[in-house]
């Protein structure tokens, strides 16, 4: 005869039977308390370390809260010199002033007068001033190694020994360098050798920065090279390389770079889909990574605002980004993208792990208040 589950259990009814009833029901539906679910997402503290927001209305920031998000705004040298980091700055601090409890910002300086002999004093004064306001840090860009030349028409390097005076002051006052140094490798390949459909439309859209169609320009284990030049000559500075540190095309590239400098970190802005693909590729070595260097990994898009789309097409590409991403750490569901071809499945990262990729490494690398 069937019995039900309470009679199965001999213990005394008072004070077990219901407790360990619950505890076997809840075993039965599938509950883990080690693993987020995508209900959790909401609820759970999460930074965004790598958005740019370049205007002054709330739009990003109010969804971001609503789905329990912080923000780290990024400015850059873009195409037009001191001009691009005065105007992008000024956005995030009154994002920041605006909404203290949700912005912070990291500031960036120019290069475009690099030969101006005042260029140092110039530069550490800006950041003095944005470091007084209360940023974080500072950004370069690929436009080093990759764009940017000297009058003499040659190409500014990250390792240049002009830069140590500058490297050593942002240690100096406690604050992180953020680098975007190179691209990732599929920069150098054609379109169709590829490895992701997003560097594919990037790339056939921004033929400037499509290395292979300029072979004379700098390999991308040059610029590599270069960047490591600069960490080794400054081992004490904290450094969050940008962009999975343009190492995003093989995991065990990545720790074997993060094994040598201990002070180094990156972000997955704007590199999931590289991610996918070594996962579609190789599951347990992505999820073995991610675990052992849970220390050294931080949630990042490359979202931004200029303030030219509709709310509602705004908060559709940060939910489809941010909702997608959850999905790939907190489950083990089969999913696909359109960064890549292939399926893949989510790695179900334990609840530790998560919380350090995407609250708690951003804390310690960039010196927050929580």
């Amino acid at each position: 005869m069937e019995t039900n589950l309470i009679m199965e259990i001999d213990l005394p009814l008072t004070g077990y039977v219901i407790p360990v009833f619950f505890m076997l029901l809840g075993t039965a539906c599938g509950t883990d308390s080690d693993h987020y679910s995508m209900d959790d997402y909401p609820s759970v503290p999460k930074m965004d370390v790598h958005v740019h927001m370049e205007t002054d209305r709330p739009l990003f920031v109010e969804k971001a809260e609503s789905d329990g998000f912080r923000l780290i705004n990024v400015a850059l040298e873009y195409t037009e010199g001191w001009n691009d980091v005065y105007r992008k700055f000024s956005y995030g601090q009154q994002q920041e002033n605006a909404h203290p409890e949700t912005v912070v910002n990291v500031t960036a300086f120019a290069v475009s007068d690099w030969d101006s002999p005042d260029w140092e004093e110039k530069v550490i004064h800006w950041l003095d001033s944005c470091f007084d306001q209360g940023a974080l840090g500072v950004k370069v860009w690929k436009n080093i190694g990759m764009v940017s030349q000297d009058t003499a028409g040659n190409l500014i390097q990250i390792d240049d020994a002009r830069f140590d005076r500058i490297f050593d002051h942002i240690r100096q006052r406690g604050k992180t360098l953020m680098g975007h140094l190179a691209e990732p490798k599929n920069c150098w390949l054609p379109l169709e050798e590829m490895t992701t459909n997003n560097d594919r439309n990037y790339y056939g859209n921004h033929p400037e920065y499509h290395m292979y169609l300029q072979p004379e320009m700098p390999s991308h284990e040059e610029l590599i090279e270069r960047r490591d030049n600069m960490l080794g000559k400054h081992p004490d500075l904290k450094f969050v390389g940008a962009h999975m540190g343009s190492l995003e095309y093989d995991v065990d590239e990545l720790g074997r770079t993060l094994d040598r400098f201990p002070n180094m970190a990156v972000d997955l802005a704007a590199r999931m889909g590289q991610v996918f693909y070594q996962t579609a590729e190789d599951r347990e070595k992505v999820r073995e990574f991610f675990i052992r260097y849970q220390d050294r990994l931080l949630y990042a898009t490359d979202l931004s605002d200029n303030g030219s789309r509709t709310e509602e097409a705004l908060h559709a590409a940060m939910d489809a980004a941010w909702k997608r991403d959850w999905e790939f750490f907190v489950s083990d569901n089969e999913m696909e993208s359109d960064l890549i071809n292939e399926p893949f499945q989510g790695l179900h990262l334990p609840k530790e792990v998560v919380d350090k990729v995407f609250y708690k490494n951003a804390i310690h690398w960039f010196g927050m208040e929580e």
